[in-house]
């Protein structure tokens, strides 16, 4: 389950109230299986998710009330499509989401030990019967658990632990019941009692006897909406690290929603993926919206790229392109989505129903040349022109080329110019199409493009040309100008150990003594640091201003770089930041290419 950090809507305040209700689980019936060599998360993972059809309002989608998509008939209706469609690309995770302990009225299920026991109704077969179905068809299996002890778990409080004499249910949380999670529908966890790790243990052996390879722990904090003493889940998540170790069994442990980046290093530590933002789907008679909430991720994922690599990926939610209508997108905004989700290296996770994929969306999903994007030893790429409506994202590849994606975020069509000095180089490159598998040539100096609203486009860029020299010049140099309440700070990320800060209400930073050899549009390379993103007018020479939204660093210690335009004359030139009549981000240097 989900829910937003950023703005809560009515309908994820349904979805909040609805899971108030969540709990259940099953009996221990199997040894664990024998842990596999390959290491977690080496690729982002792929496969297919139950949530984004539970919660669609989509005619037929849940036809015996919200949320009863999820059954055992309709979880092996789409592992059968899956494996038929799109397991040889790649797909093979089939995650069931929240709900499994739950009947069609959302009152949870328990065991005797206070673990979530499946419904009869939606899994006659209980859990391990379907994991073996899933591994029959060479798939891996999924499951879903919400952070802390769920209230209906409780009982009086003398629920015993399972495999932990003595230990009941008041014995591992807060004596106040204190709640937790991004519902409130649990109780806090107390880790200073010693039974506690004892129930995370008893959760663990559960799902891994039944067979899992996956899960996904859901309303974890600092995140999900809430901060505080009272919603750090770190010490949950770090119990369920050793709990799932001593299992035996590898499984990928997934953390949602909208997980704070200041405890990046301990999702890090101890996860295998954190969901960076709120839920994608919109809780409408669609599965998704553009508006709710696919387009929050151009914004809140450029933070998070530093921290995804092998052992632990930035998730940015279900890859909901494949159905069409159902989907509730145009054919532009599919493939934008698809786009960033490849570049960010995110998993790849539908929540489509893959008995009726339409031929375009299928294209999208199982094209291989962006898979590979995905996939492949690249890093993620990041926004290398700002946060603006139209934005170019990069990442350099270990063979010297570039993945290049070109966006128009506008709600109308736009041309979108990629400039190779943004790459780090000038001259010629070879351009290859990655959604149409075609070589486009060779461009000199930048490409452009005409998208459509929301529209696309994906290259590899390949130089020909020759690396740029730059001129470095720091923000803090005593030749500059600063106005209003902007100062120079110390900042050890910083290159020169200082910045510009304090660039708010009218503050400004005048870059001084900029000198090219020739007139023209130059792309100047900004390092700045912000721990959100924040907007600032950008001047030369006295003229106009243009307005950039610089990306959240993710936190007041770590400098980015992104590039924005300024058209410069021959000889000296000025070059202003103003942060106008709201709050700009500190500025650490410019760098501006040779002629």
């Amino acid at each position: 389950m989900r829910s937003s950090s950023y703005s809560v809507m009515p309908a994820r305040t349904l979805r909040s109230l609805v899971v108030l209700a969540l709990a259940a689980g099953a009996a221990v019936t199997a040894p664990p299986a024998r842990a596999e060599t390959a290491p977690l998360a080496a690729k982002p993972y792929m496969g297919w998710s139950s949530w984004s059809m539970q919660s669609s309002k989509y005619p037929g989608l849940n036809p015996d009330g919200d949320y009863s998509y999820l059954t055992e008939a309709n979880v092996l209706k789409q592992a059968g499509a899956l494996a038929a469609k799109l397991k040889k690309y790649g797909y093979e995770y089939v995650n069931i989401d929240a709900g499994w302990w739950m009947d069609k009225a959302w009152k949870s299920g328990f065991d005797a030990y206070g673990r979530q026991k499946p419904d009869p109704a939606r899994f006659p077969r209980g859990m391990k019967a379907v994991a073996d179905d899933l591994h029959a068809k060479g798939l891996k299996a999924g499951i879903y658990l919400p952070a802390g002890l769920e209230k209906g778990a409780y009982g009086d409080g003398r629920t015993p632990i399972w495999n932990a004499d003595g230990c009941t249910t008041a014995d591992i949380v807060y004596d106040d019941l204190r709640t937790t999670n991004g519902w409130d529908s649990a109780y806090k966890l107390d880790f200073a009692k010693p039974c506690t790790p004892k129930y995370i243990d008893s959760q663990a052996q559960m799902i891994a006897d039944w067979g899992y390879d996956f899960l996904k722990l859901d309303g974890v904090g600092p995140g999900s909406g809430k901060s505080g003493d009272q919603y750090d889940n770190v010490a949950d998540v770090a119990a369920w690290n050793k709990a799932i170790a001593a299992t035996g069994r590898p499984i990928h442990l997934e953390l949602s929603w909208s997980l704070d980046i200041g405890r990046a290093a301990d999702w890090k530590k101890y996860s295998q993926g954190w969901r960076v933002d709120t839920d994608v789907e919109c809780y409408c008679n669609t599965l998704v919206s553009w508006e709710n909430s696919v387009d929050d991720r151009w914004d809140d994922t450029p933070a998070w790229t530093r921290h995804a690599g092998p052992g632990g990926w930035n998730d940015l939610d279900s890859l909901d392109v494949g159905n069409g209508e159902m989907d509730g997108l145009t054919k532009a905004e599919r493939q934008s989505y698809a786009t960033l989700w490849a570049i960010a290296k995110s998993p790849l996770y539908t929540g489509d129903d893959l008995t009726r994929l339409d031929s375009y969306g299928l294209s999208l999903l199982t094209n291989r040349e962006v898979i590979a994007v995905d996939q492949g030893a690249n890093p993620p790429a990041h926004p290398v022109t700002p946060s603006d409506p139209q934005q170019v994202w990069a990442a350099k590849n270990t063979d010297g080329s570039y993945t290049v994606a070109l966006f128009n975020l506008a709600d109308k069509p736009a041309s979108v110019t990629a400039d190779w000095s943004t790459l780090g180089f000038t001259g010629k490159a070879a351009v290859r199409d990655l959604w149409n598998h075609e070589n486009l040539g060779t461009y000199k100096n930048r490409i452009t493009q005409a998208l459509p609203a929301h529209g696309s486009r994906l290259f590899t860029v390949t130089p020909r040309g020759t690396a740029l020299t730059w001129t470095g010049i720091e923000a803090e140099a005593p030749s500059n100008t600063l106005s209003g309440n902007a100062s120079v700070a110390d900042c050890s990320a910083c290159s020169g150990g200082k910045k510009v800060g304090n660039l708010y209400l009218g503050g400004k930073l005048t870059v001084n003594d900029i000198v090219v050899d020739q007139p023209g549009t130059y792309q100047l390379k900004v390092a700045y640091i912000s721990g959100d993103a924040r907007s600032v007018d950008v001047s030369a020479n006295g003229g106009g201003a243009t307005r950039h939204k610089f990306p959240s660093t993710g936190d007041w210690g770590t400098v980015a770089t992104v590039h924005v335009p300024v058209t410069l004359k021959a000889g000296a030139n000025t070059v202003t930041f103003d942060s106008g009549t709201g709050y700009a981000p500190d500025i650490d240097r410019i760098d501006v290419p040779q002629s």
